[in-house]
């Protein structure tokens, strides 16, 4: 509806929350930030990219403070500005009511013998990779706690073409972590920075890897 165009279930780019930990969290608080599932829908380019994702987003961010039973539409719009639709999504009443909205509007199309109140208009748009995707990115590696592995994990990220905007280390000895906040880099060149980590030996492993939206939500 957004950017009049038709998005299939298999364009929407999907990744769960099972991946997210205590330490994500914890990290992602101390910095300014909450942790939420959000779907993003952006036209760029005349093409449509829609994905669905847990979110680094920030404090004073209006969906950082949607929880329980509440849901949240925002809208950037480019006359109208920022908007926002909330409302309670679960519950009894609330989705009893939209159950009940459903099966009145499949009576009167069946009686109309139509599949809506108008016609789709919609157009094909071509559909935007998530490869393509700019955003910043939180990393957080296992590392070998001893000198030079700094170097080498920076190195990896600069070979690949992302930029480093944060970085710290966590714990000591066999619990040392590295973290890190890049600046806007596109998705394949995150995922490939990734890989590499993973086959440094100083990198015990990659343990986190989260999008980080800015007030703006990122192309």
């Amino acid at each position: 509806m957004a950017f009049d165009s038709v998005v299939h279930g298999d364009d929407v780019f999907r990744e769960g929350i099972e991946r997210v930990t205590a330490t994500d969290i914890r990290t992602a608080d101390r910095l300014g930030y909450v942790i939420k599932l959000v779907g993003i829908a952006s036209e760029v380019d005349d093409r449509v990219a829609v994905r669905v994702h847990p979110t680094f987003l920030p404090k004073e961010h209006p969906l950082a403070s949607v929880r329980d039973a509440y849901n949240a539409i925002y809208v950037e719009a480019e006359n109208a500005g920022e908007l926002m639709f909330y409302g309670r999504g679960a519950g009894s009443l609330p989705t009893g009511s939209a159950v009940v909205g459903d099966v009145i509007d499949v009576s009167r199309n069946l009686l109309q013998t139509a599949r809506g109140p108008y016609e789709s208009q919609h157009r094909a748009k071509p559909i935007r990779p998530i490869e393509e995707l700019i955003t910043q990115y939180y990393v957080l590696l296992d590392v070998a706690d001893r000198s030079g592995v700094l170097a080498d994990v920076a190195t990896t990220f600069g070979d690949h073409d992302v930029s480093i905007a944060q970085v710290w280390q966590e714990g000591a000895g066999d619990t040392a972590q590295l973290v890190l906040i890049t600046h806007q880099a596109q998705e394949r060149h995150l995922r490939a920075t990734v890989d590499a980590l993973a086959s440094l030996p100083a990198v015990r492993s990659v343990a986190s890897v989260l999008r980080v939206e800015a007030e703006v939500f990122s192309q």
